[in-house]
């Protein structure tokens, strides 16, 4: 190679390794802000993309709906005694409705029957059902809007829908057990109140605090699936909860509920939305690959090609609105 050539390369190097030291945890606390608002983006993508798995493996030894309230309640505690350290009021009148609706749409329903729908399927496919939520607002929209859906909106719904087919071929024959259709059935109707939930933070989020709000919700979701798993006998004992399933409770609350959720904010208050909105995509790579790696979920083609068509899909539903708001809860892209 010639010299000129050679320092050239030798300097994009460089300047690729300067640009990589960004993630370097040890020297972050040096960075300006949108270096360090790039490394909070990087820990939501890894940290939401691996809730999959701490939950699949809580939910290999304890029931769904218990692990989800049992989550609920210690994250939401903490952030309802937080914020009231800090003098904030807890709402009056009106204001509960909206944080009870979203208890019921954002936590309850979605984050505990996602929860409890990867008890019957792998990780990686409840990831990917999960992430397809954008793929619901559109068709929400073609029944109640009256204005024209932009048209990158309708391909991404037709790819979104068509990475979905590809990826069930792979599962048609899983159809016929009916612990998988459960877990189908579950995660899908997961999203579909996700989507809902979605569309009622926007219209309501001038009418609360969203982030204290996302403790009382979380507090109260917590409680209601806590009381409903007992009362209809899907729950074991706290004492025969085994070690796994209370480690894989901490790891959610601490890096799912707490961690991840700061960093979201973080990097959502200092990047623009649609470079913040990356971690969607990226969470169900990092949990189909961290589902191969600890549980041995397969990886087959058609998972890898009709999840990277859907994820395509739901990449243009967000490019034709601009943005689609993000729930205000850290579960939005894992469980």
């Amino acid at each position: 190679m010639p010299r000129f050539d050679f320092y050239r390369a030798l300097s994009q190097t460089g300047d690729s390794l300067k640009q990589l030291s960004v993630f370097n945890p040890l020297t972050i606390r040096k960075k300006g802000k949108r270096s360090k608002a790039v490394f909070a983006l990087a820990l939501v993508c890894i940290l939401w993309g691996t809730t999959w798995i701490a939950s699949k493996e809580g939910v290999s030894h304890m029931p769904g709906l218990q692990m989800a309230s049992i989550r609920q309640i210690i994250a939401g505690l903490c952030y309802v005694i937080f914020f009231l350290s800090k003098g904030v009021k807890l709402p009056k009148g009106k204001e509960w409705a909206p944080v009870l609706v979203l208890s019921l749409l954002n936590f309850a329903m979605s984050n505990g029957l996602s929860t409890w729908g990867i008890q019957y399927i792998s990780a990686g496919l409840g990831a990917i059902m999960g992430a397809i939520f954008p793929l619901w607002l559109v068709v929400i929209g073609l029944f109640s809007s009256k204005e024209k859906l932009p048209q990158k909106a309708i391909m991404g719904l037709v790819l979104g829908f068509g990475g979905v087919c590809i990826i069930f071929y792979d599962h048609l024959h899983d159809f016929l057990n009916a612990d998988f259709r459960k877990g189908i059935i579950l995660s899908l109707i997961a999203t579909w109140t996700w989507a809902f939930g979605t569309l009622y933070t926007k219209k309501q989020a001038a009418n609360f605090n969203p982030y204290f709000s996302l403790g009382l919700q979380m507090l109260i979701s917590g409680i209601a699936l806590f009381t409903v798993s007992h009362g209809t006998g899907n729950a074991i004992s706290l004492m025969q909860i085994p070690w796994q399933s209370w480690a894989s409770i901490a790891y959610l609350v601490v890096f799912g509920s707490l961690l991840a959720f700061i960093a979201y904010l973080y990097a959502l208050q200092n990047l623009p939305t649609e470079q913040a909105s990356v971690y969607a995509y990226v969470n169900p790579m990092v949990a189909v690959l961290c589902g191969w790696i600890v549980f041995n979920e397969k990886i087959t083609v058609f998972i890898g090609v009709g999840g990277l068509v859907a994820l395509l899909g739901v990449y243009f539903v967000n490019k034709a609105f601009k943005a689609i708001p993000a729930p205000e809860q850290p579960e939005a892209e894992g469980v």
